[in-house]
């Protein structure tokens, strides 16, 4: 018995030691400083409790509040690759690349992710990945359970309401009603706004997914609510010139439907334009919109 009992107990030492290891390798595997080139990817590394370990963003990210201070990288289209390296990164986590963008990377020796970014599912799916690669994989699972369950409740708000027919508009010439921007089919904007129980008017066959429309168009479709989504603002007395600014624009136009009725709406906060984290958020404020209940933000 005694022999066995000594082959046992060296089993469970190696076995101990075997997981020891394969502790300290996942310690050394976790990114300890990390890059991130867009705003969404920013919004998700916080909310996955790995904050403290971004060194760097884009000239986009402003939320959390804590992002303000970090080193900017410049835009996530066409990053700083001198900027990231001076910041010694060991992951930079990127929505857009290119084989230039990697391979100068790579030459840096500097690991890179490439996310998906325009669909609510790849949203989904940037959370999973990201979380995966900062050893935070059960945060992931759960942050997508959670944004899912409270777009589900709103959903279900929704089908119990009508369905106004909505126009939204992402990007204009400032100060002007021209080169509007608007929210075709088959993109993030366009998935909320469905779940938040607007019909898109311009989610038709044959339109692309961010349109550039004329007034005329938008007469024509003649909406029953319009959200303009064209200015964010980072201070509220900024917010609320950029509405009032928006709002006189709208209200030349007393022909629209949407302008007779006051359901114009304008918003500002950044948190309706950036897919991440803050979806369930940016999915109830176009609700309130798309159904009337509140006012501009």
């Amino acid at each position: 018995m005694r022999p066995i009992s000594r082959i046992r107990r060296r089993l469970l030492s190696l076995i101990v030691v075997l997981l020891l290891c394969a502790g300290m390798a996942n310690a050394q595997a976790k990114p300890q400083r990390i890059v991130s080139t867009s705003p969404s990817i920013t919004e998700t590394l916080f909310a996955l409790g790995v904050g403290n370990e971004v060194v760097g963003v884009s000239q986009f990210c402003n939320y959390p509040p804590e992002v303000l201070k970090l080193p900017k990288v410049g835009g996530y289209v066409h990053p700083n690759v001198e900027a990231i390296a001076r910041l010694a990164p060991d992951l930079v986590v990127l929505e857009h690349s290119s084989v230039e963008l990697t391979g100068r990377l790579d030459t840096l020796h500097i690991q890179s992710l490439v996310v998906p970014h325009e669909t609510l599912e790849d949203i989904y799916t940037e959370t999973q990945l990201i979380g995966k690669a900062v050893a935070a994989p059960d945060r992931a699972t759960a942050l997508v359970a959670q944004m899912k369950s409270q777009l589900a409740a709103i959903q279900a708000k929704a089908k119990a309401s009508p369905s106004p027919r909505v126009l939204v508009i992402v990007d204009r010439q400032q100060g002007t009603l021209n080169n509007l921007i608007a929210v075709g089919p088959n993109n993030y904007v366009n998935q909320i706004l469905e779940i938040a129980g607007g019909t898109n008017v311009l989610a038709q066959p044959g339109i692309t997914g961010y349109p550039r429309i004329s007034l005329e168009t938008v007469l024509r479709e003649n909406p029953d609510v319009i959200i303009d989504l064209s200015g964010t603002q980072a201070t509220e007395e900024a917010r609320r010139a950029s509405r009032l600014a928006a709002l006189a624009l709208w209200n030349q136009h007393r022909e629209l439907k949407a302008v007779q009725t006051g359901h114009v709406y304008v918003g500002t906060a950044d948190a309706l334009v950036v897919p991440g984290p803050r979806t369930p958020l940016a999915t109830q404020r176009l609700f309130d919109f798309v159904h009337g209940i509140g006012g501009s933000d």
